[in-house]
């Protein structure tokens, strides 16, 4: 009679502590705040009249540029958002815009997930990942129980999906600022290409190339990476041209033959260099494919892409261009083989090496 007079107790007892511990977390949640992302300081959008607000190319470029081009601008690759507060809790709510969480190779992190970073000590340091569950509304309880006060945050947006909302929930009573503004006469550094240039295959958001060079460099990036369709159209190379970006990152030699390497690339170049004469241009050659040592139509694929690339930057050079700048294939991946997911599409070890050889270039250019 005893121990079931004490069984009873105990589960009274366990029931109370759930019921306080379900009572604290709805109280915890009703305290927060949210707030639209428009509200932060937005980078990475190179336009702003743009058809919906997370797209990355203008309206006016639908039925200009190819529909799978169109299509994949919806995505919001290297968008990211800055923002002040002294919350201890920060959430994030996000609707996606489509129904794929995750590609066979790319985990859904990445393709769907929204990236924290936090200003510590004069750099940006990693801080939480909203893992996408679903479509096409998530929430993920970023941080909880933050210390230190006012700091400055920087949330990026998906890589392979595209967003219809995004709103920071953040404790209630705290400020929310947009992050400062850059200092006068920044401007933004302008990555073109492929699905390496978008972010294929980093494990989140932050780990794209670009958004890693511009946090190393700690200066605003725009992303125009096109998987599959980075293929140097005269009609994309009007669209930029429009711009008037610090510095034109081209890298689109995956996504082309070696034929169209010779036809495309300094007609598209030449574009540019009409609207801006002196605006430094950084050319990349096509990345090492990891197992072209062993299977030859690889190696042919890339050597002959990259033969034609250094053609063009040589006679360039040769007729005056005095700011093109060239960073070769083995400056990339590292020769260890542990660069990619597949031989060609960087993990993120693969794209903390490429952000290197781009930094190292970027940096006086822009200093």
């Amino acid at each position: 009679m005893h121990l079931k007079v004490r069984w009873a107790r105990k589960t009274i007892a366990v029931t109370a502590l759930l019921l306080a511990a379900t009572a604290a977390a709805q109280d915890q949640e009703a305290k927060l705040t949210y707030r639209s992302i428009r509200e932060a300081r937005i980078e990475g959008q190179a336009w702003a009249n743009t058809k919906d607000p997370f797209d990355r190319l203008p309206a006016k470029a639908e039925g200009v540029v190819r529909d799978a081009v169109w299509k994949l601008s919806r995505d919001s690759a290297g968008i990211a958002a800055r923002f002040v507060t002294d919350a201890k809790q920060i959430d994030v709510r996000w609707t996606l815009r489509k129904e794929q969480l995750a590609l066979p190779h790319m985990a859904a992190t990445g393709v769907s997930g929204i990236d924290l970073y936090v200003r510590n000590r004069g750099r940006w340091h990693w801080l939480a990942t909203g893992r996408p569950t679903k479509f096409p509304a998530n929430e993920s309880s970023l941080v909880n129980d933050m210390t230190g006060g006012r700091r400055e945050y920087m949330m990026y947006l998906p890589l392979y999906n595209g967003v219809t909302s995004v709103e920071i929930g953040v404790s209630e009573g705290a400020a929310f600022e947009p992050g400062p503004a850059r200092s006068a006469g920044v401007r933004p550094v302008l990555v073109y290409g492929t699905s390496i240039v978008q972010g294929g295959c980093a494990a989140r958001p932050g780990m794209a190339y670009p958004a890693i060079a511009g946090r190393r460099l700690d200066w605003p990036t725009i992303n125009l990476g096109f998987s599959g369709n980075g293929q140097s159209e005269p009609e994309v190379a009007q669209l930029f041209a429009e711009l008037d970006p610090a510095v034109y990152v081209l890298d689109s030699l995956p996504n082309l033959s070696p034929e169209l390497t010779a036809e495309r690339v300094g007609p598209f170049i030449d574009t540019l260099r009409k609207a801006h004469p002196t605006t430094p241009i950084v050319l990349l050659e096509n990345v090492e494919y990891q197992n072209a040592d062993f299977i030859a139509s690889r190696r042919k694929s890339y050597q002959g892409k990259n033969a034609e690339l250094r053609k063009i930057y040589g006679a360039r050079i040769a007729a005056g261009d005095q700011n093109l700048y060239y960073i070769r294939a083995e400056e990339l991946l590292g020769d260890d083989g542990e660069g990619t997911v597949d031989g060609t599409h960087p993990t993120d070890l693969g794209f903390l090496r490429m952000s290197e050889a781009v930094v190292r270039v970027l940096e006086p250019l822009l200093r």
